[in-house]
């Protein structure tokens, strides 16, 4: 393989000495977490993408759940401590992130926000979250990540 560029993410995995696999997959523009998983050989159910909500408030959060999955409002914004939450609009990510669309990780953000890993993330070993760049994810531990995120678990998926 040739040489590995590391992302902001890596690079703060290892400061704080937290285990990760970076993994790399060949991709230029924004696909969904499922055809990511797919296009890379990885699992789908181990795969989790990475939304930015905007609470009531004007407060935004991050909320990490299966790519497979779709978030429950509700449940997130009650996880937020907000009265509701909605989808931050995609021309204010990379201001807000300083990330882009199909490459945004909970960790590493320009500010950090507050974070939600759904807990069905729990189950696993390990999971898949964007590295902070198209084209590159991260397996780590789900506790690992919530460490580097500064995160909280809940159920905020629909069922």
């Amino acid at each position: 393989m040739g040489k590995e560029e590391k992302t902001n993410v890596a690079r703060i995995l290892e400061r704080n000495k937290i285990a990760y696999e970076l993994v790399n997959y060949d991709c230029d523009e924004f696909i969904d977490g499922v055809h990511s998983a797919e296009l890379s050989g990885r699992p789908v159910e181990l795969t989790y993408k990475t939304l930015v909500l905007r609470g009531r408030s004007g407060a935004c959060h991050v909320c990490v759940i299966p790519a497979a999955a779709e978030v429950d409002l509700k449940a997130a914004a009650r996880a937020c401590g907000e009265k509701s939450v909605e989808m931050l609009p995609l021309r204010e990510l990379t201001a807000v992130t300083g990330y882009v669309r199909g490459g945004c990780s909970p960790i590493g953000m320009k500010k950090a926000l507050p974070t939600v890993i759904d807990a069905s993330a729990q189950a696993f070993d390990s999971i898949y979250v964007s590295a902070g760049r198209i084209g590159t994810s991260v397996f780590l531990a789900p506790e690992a990540l919530a460490k580097a995120a500064r995160a909280t678990f809940a159920d905020i998926i629909v069922h």
